[in-house]
């Protein structure tokens, strides 16, 4: 990958629903939420607190749950991405 994160920052790919079907109608990309669960692609190397750096508690491959409005949109390689810190970060899926 070549987006590396800094910090306490993760980059994660959203992971889309299905097409969504309302009865006999499939429901615009545009009238659709943002995804709030994606998998983390990269991580940064961790928190700095002084002289001490606190390592991330998720890891490459994690599947995550996060605030519907965090983080920042990216598009690299025609794909959706999402940098978000890992205080965004509401819990890891299994």
């Amino acid at each position: 990958m070549a987006i590396k994160p800094i910090g306490d920052r993760i980059l994660v790919e959203p992971l889309d629903k299905e097409m969504e079907k309302v009865g006999s109608l499939y429901v615009p990309d545009t009238a659709k939420e943002k995804p709030q669960h994606g998998k983390v692609v990269a991580v940064g190397e961790g928190k700095r607190d002084g002289d001490k750096l606190i390592p991330l508690t998720v890891k490459v491959g994690d599947k995550v749950l996060y605030g519907r409005y965090s983080g920042s949109e990216i598009k690299y390689d025609d794909k959706e991405y999402l940098i978000v810190s890992e205080s965004d970060v509401l819990a890891i899926l299994d």
